[in-house]
C-alpha cells in the first residue's frame, strides 16, 4: 500500500508538494477543478450549497495532453508520483449527467480526455456520477477538542436550478426553473450510457475509471436520485459493464455512513475482487442523515482493522486522507493532514510488522 494526499488545483505548487514529501507521502490524487463560492476559505473540503461553489470551466477546452504532461512532470520533479485525477469539470459532462442535447459531443470530448490521461501516464481517473454532488453537509466543531469538521443533520430537498449540476453553474443564462424530476431507473440508464461509451476507450488507454459512492449516501438529495448509497450498489455498478477499467474510488467515510451493510465486509468484498483503485481514508461517527466527520482515530471505523483486511487481500493502491478536521492553529489544513498521515504511516508500519 502507498500513501498520498489529495490536492485541489490551487494547491498544485511547491509548498504543498514539499509538505506531502515531508509527511512521507509518495503519491498525489489531484483535482483540476477548484470549488469556491461560499466555501472559498475551506476549498479543500466543499460542503455543498444552494448557491453552488462557483462556475464551471470552458466547455470546449478539455485538459490537453501537454497540460497533463506538464503537471505530471512538475509533480515528479518534486519526488512524487501522480496516481489519479479526481472529478470531471461539470462543464465537460453536464449533458451526460442530465441526458441533454450536447451529451454526444461531450462524450466525444471525454473520450479524448481519457486518451490524454493515458498518454500522460496517469493510471486512474476518479468520478462521481451524481446530479447534486456533495450536498446537505454542515460545518461546525464536530471533532475532538472542538475541531472544525463537516457532518450532516438531516437531508436537503431543495430542487437544483436549471444551469447547475454538481454544485457548479455551467449556464448562467439557463431559463428559470429547476431540473426535471427523474427516478433511479433513469439515473442508472444514464450511467449505463456513460460506462458503455467510456470504458472501451479507458481500456485501450490503460486508465482505470474509479467511481465514488454518493456523499452523503442518501437515496435522494436535492430532489434528485442517487446511485451508490448502500454498499451492495457498488456491485451493481461493477456488473453494469464488466471491464478491467470499471473500478472504484473507495471512500471509507461514505460507506460507513450508509444505513445498510458493513464497512469491513465491503472493504473485504471489493478489495478481494481487485476493484479498488484508491481509498479515501477518513473516519466518521453516526449514519445518514445524522453523522459527523472526526479525526482518523476517534470514529466508528476501526482503521487498523481496515488496513489488515487490505493487506490480507494484497491491496497495492494509494490511501489518501481525503479531508480531515481542521486543527486550531495558524495552519489548520496542514496540521489536520499531517496528523492523519502520521497515523496512517504508523498503522501501515504496525500491520507490516
Amino acid at each position: 500500500m502507498k500513501l498520498g494526499f489529495g490536492l485541489y488545483r490551487h494547491m498544485l505548487n511547491t509548498e504543498h508538494y514539499n509538505f506531502a514529501k515531508q509527511c512521507g507521502a509518495t503519491h498525489l490524487v489531484i483535482h483540476l477543478v477548484d470549488y469556491f463560492g461560499h466555501n472559498k476559505d475551506n476549498a479543500d473540503q466543499p460542503i455543498g450549497g444552494k448557491e453552488g461553489w462557483g462556475k464551471a470551466g470552458n466547455p470546449n477546452e478539455i485538459w490537453s495532453l501537454e497540460e497533463l504532461l506538464a503537471i505530471r512532470k512538475e509533480i515528479n520533479d518534486h519526488g512524487l508520483e501522480l496516481e489519479a485525477i479526481e472529478n470531471f469539470d461539470p462543464a465537460h459532462w453536464h449533458d451526460i449527467l442530465l441526458d441533454g442535447p450536447k451529451k454526444e459531443q461531450q462524450m466525444a470530448n471525454l473520450k479524448q480526455l481519457i486518451r490524454n490521461v493515458g498518454k500522460a501516464g496517469i493510471p486512474v481517473f476518479g468520478y462521481n456520477f451524481s446530479l447534486a454532488g456533495v450536498a446537505a453537509r454542515t460545518q461546525a466543531p464536530y471533532a475532538r477538542g472542538k475541531a472544525i469538521s463537516v457532518g450532516m443533520d438531516g437531508g436537503d430537498d431543495t430542487p437544483i436550478p436549471n444551469g447547475m449540476v454538481w454544485n457548479m453553474v455551467y449556464d448562467e443564462n439557463a431559463p428559470e426553473g429547476t431540473l426535471p424530476k427523474i427516478d433511479h431507473v433513469e439515473l442508472w440508464s444514464r450511467l449505463q450510457y456513460f460506462l458503455n461509451e467510456i470504458l472501451p476507450v479507458a481500456e485501450e488507454a490503460g486508465v482505470k475509471m474509479a467511481a465514488h459512492p454518493d456523499d452523503p449516501p442518501m437515496p435522494y438529495i436535492r430532489d434528485t436520485p442517487r446511485l451508490v448509497y448502500q454498499p451492495h450498489m457498488y456491485q451493481k455498478l461493477i456488473d453494469t459493464r464488466h471491464s478491467p477499467s470499471n473500478n472504484l474510488e473507495f471512500c471509507l467515510g461514505s460507506i460507513a455512513e450508509m444505513t445498510e451493510g458493513d464497512v469491513y465486509e465491503a472493504t473485504d468484498t471489493y478489495s478481494k475482487q481487485g476493484k479498488i483503485s484508491y481509498i479515501h481514508f477518513r473516519n466518521i461517527v453516526g449514519k445518514v442523515p445524522n453523522y459527523k466527520e472526526v479525526f482518523v482515530d476517534e470514529g466508528d471505523i476501526d482503521m487498523f482493522k481496515i488496513l489488515r483486511i487490505l493487506k490480507k487481500n494484497n491491496f497495492k493502491g494509494v490511501l489518501i486522507p481525503d479531508h480531515t478536521p481542521q486543527m486550531t492553529c495558524d495552519a489548520p489544513w496542514y496540521a489536520g493532514m499531517a496528523y492523519a498521515m502520521g497515523y496512517m504511516k504508523a498503522g501501515l508500519k504496525a500491520i507490516n510488522e
